[in-house]
């Protein structure tokens, strides 16, 4: 069971931590080996940013010698706990003391008169203990680390009062702060900001992943974040989630799994599939060369491109091995039809949209008419959002899968946008329920959702979509022509696996996991700044050789 691949509300994790403690797992057990877990965790970041962790060794390494005495290291980092009234703060309390027993020097700020009796308990230990307890965040400024313990994945209301003012003046410490769980103040499902919340540099998820890791508006607040896996039964996993839970996380793993890798050695170009692009216009043509170069890096057996008749030189000259079609064009560059010699049903998936402009709405209209896989964007939805966006996907008999931005989901579903609002996950949901295309909703953390339409449905479920969350991404990527550069992709892999007869629909989870991997080997090697649309694409075929090992 690979973890990662999980991802929880609120009230599942309840659940399954519910069912834990039933079975017999004291709470107090649990919380030491979670704490110490992040302990360790935090002592391993310190020595990462070059603290001095030899002499945490040596400092542990007298402690027989030195017995009775005060064992605190002022070379050493100082670290400030944040502890809240609830099990988070427990969590935080028993962190500091394992920090203390470490050598470090540690400093509790508890802003809270009432605190959970597990919680009580350990704040009295550290107390008897000599760790210092502050009232004033000023008394913080010295810390190096900030340990945010004061509220977990349980938070539904707005903070407010003498708690939000003490989070904002601790955010404006500029002090490093890394949050057990989630940052306090997130909400766990929507990552929404309740009032206010703590802005981590570095966030240590417990368990499985929650929500709010994959929603976009959280991020600026979680910062940089890992799983904590305190060994939870896949038995109690299962039992919650389901054998095959409706919400994953890409993984390596399940990415992989649908690449058109390896190939049959008796495979030739026809089994390995035939894409139709249709993209550009007089003033676009570099999309439909990066949507093209896109489909390059897929593997496709047999690339065709349908551009207006003014603009095939330059794709021909930069896509050698593509059949480039010229198409009547309109008075300002755009396709104004599709040849009457083009027929669409000798292609395994088409892909439309980069580059087209508004007029070629007849182009467009002619695809959705089709029996052929469809990967549409960009002008290509902007004219299925004036055509009506449900009633034409709704009548589509083939795989249709729409990879909007928030502002092309907004004119494509503007009832869901007013209805669910910036739940990213939610909406994606709704509308794949709605139209049954598959929705790919780009961002900061793809999001991709579709009816599950499996023979294994119970009546119950019959209602139930499938919905993969990419994880990882960089905002090098927030970059005209990256989109097209992930249509291509995607339409490339789309018609390979109808050629080859795999799952078509799983592919959308590749494609982004792909695309977004590509960008981030390119801004390690090049920096952010430096990670351009037809650079992304040199870096695709690099990226797969990585990830596919």
């Amino acid at each position: 069971m690979t973890i990662q691949k999980f991802v929880v509300t609120a009230d599942q994790m309840r659940q399954i931590e519910t069912r834990i403690f039933a079975a017999g797992m004291p709470v107090a057990a649990l919380m030491e080996k979670v704490a110490g877990l992040i302990a360790r965790r935090i002592q391993e970041l310190l020595k990462a940013e070059g603290s001095s962790a030899s002499s945490v060794r040596d400092l542990t390494d007298r402690r027989k010698r030195e017995e009775g005495k005060n064992l605190v290291n002022s070379q050493l980092p100082v670290i400030g706990v944040l502890v809240g009234p609830g099990h988070n703060g427990g969590d935080a309390l028993v962190a500091a003391r394992e920090l203390h027993f470490q050598g470090f020097q540690v400093v509790i700020y508890c802003p809270f008169s009432k605190l959970k009796e597990l919680t009580k308990n350990h704040a009295d230990y550290a107390r008897s203990l000599n760790i210092s307890f502050v009232d004033k965040i000023e008394s913080l400024k010295k810390c190096t680390l900030l340990v945010d313990g004061l509220f977990g994945f349980g938070l539904e209301r707005e903070i407010n009062n003498a708690t939000a003012a003490a989070i904002d003046e601790i955010n404006n410490l500029n002090i490093p702060i890394l949050s057990i769980d989630i940052p306090s103040g997130i909400h766990t499902d929507t990552g929404e900001v309740l009032g206010t919340a703590i802005r981590a540099k570095h966030t240590l998820c417990l368990g499985l992943w929650k929500m709010a890791f994959l929603q976009d508006r959280a991020l600026e607040y979680i910062g940089s974040s890992e799983l904590i896996d305190f060994d939870i039964p896949a038995a109690d996993i299962a039992a919650i989630l389901g054998e095959t839970p409706a919400i994953q996380r890409i993984t390596k793993a399940s990415a992989t799994q649908h690449l058109p890798l390896p190939r049959s050695p008796i495979s030739h170009k026809y089994t390995n599939g035939h894409l139709l692009i249709i993209a550009g216009s007089r003033r676009y043509s570099g999309a439909a060369i990066l949507a093209a170069l896109g489909a390059r890096a897929s593997g496709i057996g047999m690339l065709s491109i349908a551009v207006p008749e003014s603009i095939k030189p330059i794709l021909s000259s930069q896509l050698p091995e593509a059949l480039v079609i010229g198409c009547p064009e309109t008075q300002n560059g755009a396709i104004s039809q599709l040849p009457v010699a083009i027929d669409l049903g000798t292609y395994d998936a088409i892909a439309a949209g980069p580059g087209l402009t508004l007029e070629a709405a007849i182009a467009v209209e002619s695809v959705l008419e089709s029996d052929r896989p469809l990967v549409l964007d960009a002008d290509g939805l902007n004219i299925l959002a004036q055509l009506g966006t449900v009633p034409i996907l709704s009548e589509r008999s083939a795989l249709t899968i729409i990879t909007p931005h928030p502002g092309e989901f907004k004119r494509l579903f503007p009832e869901l946008a007013d209805e669910i609002g910036d739940n990213r996950i939610a909406a994606t949901q709704a509308a794949a329920q709605l139209c049954g295309a598959t929705i790919l909703l780009k961002g900061a953390r793809v999001c991709i959702s579709w009816k599950d339409e499996g023979d294994s449905l119970r009546d119950s479920d019959a209602s139930r979509t499938i919905t993969y969350l990419n994880p990882e991404s960089t905002p090098a990527l927030a970059r005209g022509g990256s989109g097209d550069v992930l249509t291509g992709l995607l339409g490339g892999l789309l018609a390979t696996a109808i050629a080859r007869k795999s799952p078509p629909k799983s592919v959308a989870a590749t494609a982004a996991w792909w695309h977004a991997q590509a960008g981030i080997m390119a801004a390690k090697e090049r920096t952010e700044l430096g990670v351009d649309a037809f650079t992304l694409t040199q870096y695709l075929i690099p990226t797969l050789r990585e990830f596919a090992k």
